[in-house]
Order: C-alpha cells, then structure tokens, then sequence
C-alpha cells in the first residue's frame, strides 16, 4: 500500500470509527496541580489563572476570549531538552526548534498501577522494562514509553496529587538504569501521569532526577501529568504529544492525544 493510500485508509477509520482518539490530558485551570519547589530553590511556577477580556458585553459584544497565566511547565505538559542542564546545548532543544515528526510516534504502555496503588514510592527498574518486552514486544526506537500508575485518579486534589510530607513528594517513577536502558532502546521519549517524569524522590537518586538529566542529555523528551492510559493497550497506539511553538520554549502544556483501535 502506498503512502496516500495508507493516509486515506486512516482517515477514514477516524470518521468510521475503527481508529478512536483518546484523550490523554488533564483538564487545565485554577485548580490544577502546581510542582511545589523547595524555597531555598526558585520561585514556584504560579497556580494557573483564567482572565475574561469579554464575553458579549460591552468590552466585546460580538465575542467572548480570555487571556492565560501559566507556566511552561503546568498540566500535563512536555519537557524539552533545554529544560534541563544537561540539554541545554542541543540546538533543537526548544519547543520552536525540535524536529516535531519526532513527537507523533507508536506508544509503549508499561502498567504499573497495582504497584503503585501498594507503594507511592514504586520505582521502575530495568529489568521490569525487559520482562514486559518479553511479554509484549521489543520497544523500538523512535517510539514513546510511558509508566501508567493510575496517578492521575489523584488530580482532583493537589495535596492527594503531590503526595507530600516532611520528607518531600512521594510518588512513583523510573530507576537510573531504567531510563538508561530505554535511551539504549532510541526511544524519543519518556511520560508519567505524575506531576513529574521523575519519581518523588528522584533527588536523592545517582544522578538527581534521572528522567530528566538523562533523557535531555540525549535529546529526547519528557511529558508528565499524563490522563487515561488504563484506556491504552501496552502496544499498538499513536502518541501525538505536540507543543506549543513557545520562543525558546523549555516545555509547553499539551493536548495529548492517543489513536487507538475502535
């Protein structure tokens, strides 16, 4: 089958109906979750606010708009590689200068919801990653892998979603080697549906926030705050995880979306 003959056939399974779209982001406004930083660190990222300009009334009677204050980095979002130190030298680490074929790519579901649910600090290792290969197939490069914990049942609360006492976040993650063995794979990508693409306790890991360091150093990207993966099978389905064309953008909030078979 040729290239148009396959797009053709695509389409008409989305209108059809054999091809669903699933919605894989968080509802984005006021009371969505905000990372917390220690304050000897940097100023926190604000909670999201929503300002009306008009709606039909004498500032616009024909039209109703608002305007946005957010963070890059709010929501279920995508972490470019200048998002962390070791990215910052990639000349296509921004969100207006990545290569964005990159970002639409078949999607490895890695289920770790029991796990999670038994232990917030859940850590994904290596060795878990090539025994669900074994079961499901060989991950391949250019292809996303993401961790379903679940997590994002937590996100009507931001204390529920942080999870956090005197000892910092607890939530669940991948190891060091895990995500060195994924880059080993050529992934393009790594995404959690927890505030971060690390684990809560990631700083105390060799290197500090692994996800991050790792995957930026090597150019590739991150996407947290994911929704709905229980809603995705472990192989088989399109991620599209675009964002926006932000100048110098480290990272951007998304409409993930996941294609899927009817």
């Amino acid at each position: 089958m040729d290239t148009a003959a396959l797009l053709a056939q695509v389409g008409q399974g989305l209108l059809g109906g054999a091809i669903r779209v699933v919605d894989l982001s968080a509802r984005l406004g006021p009371e969505t979750p905000i990372l917390k930083l220690p304050p000897e660190l940097a100023r926190d990222t604000p909670q999201v606010e929503i300002h009306r300009i008009s709606e039909y009334d004498a500032d616009g009677p024909f039209w109703a708009w608002n305007w946005l204050k957010l963070g890059e980095h709010s929501g279920t979002h995508f972490d470019a590689p200048h998002h962390w130190i070791t990215g910052r030298d990639h000349a296509e680490g921004f969100t207006d200068t990545l290569d964005l074929a990159r970002v639409v790519a078949p999607v490895n579901v890695i289920d770790c919801s029991a796990e999670a649910a038994a232990n917030p600090d859940f850590l994904l290792t290596a060795e878990a990653v090539q025994e669900w290969e074994a079961e499901h197939g060989a991950i391949g490069a250019g292809e996303w892998v993401v961790m379903r914990t679940d997590w994002d049942a937590r996100a009507t609360s931001e204390a529920a979603f942080l999870n956090a006492d005197d000892t910092g976040p607890h939530s669940p993650g991948p190891t060091a080697a895990c995500i060195e063995y994924l880059l080993s794979r050529g992934i393009v990508g790594w995404g959690t549906q927890c505030i971060g693409t690390d684990a809560g306790q990631a700083g105390g890991m060799t290197p500090p926030f692994p996800a991050h360091n790792l995957l930026h150093r090597d150019n590739c990207f991150g996407l947290a705050s994911l929704c709905n993966l229980d809603q995705l099978p472990p192989k088989g389905a399109i991620l599209i995880a675009a964002p926006l064309k932000l100048a110098r953008g480290t990272g951007s909030p998304i409409r993930a979306l996941a294609l899927v078979a009817g």
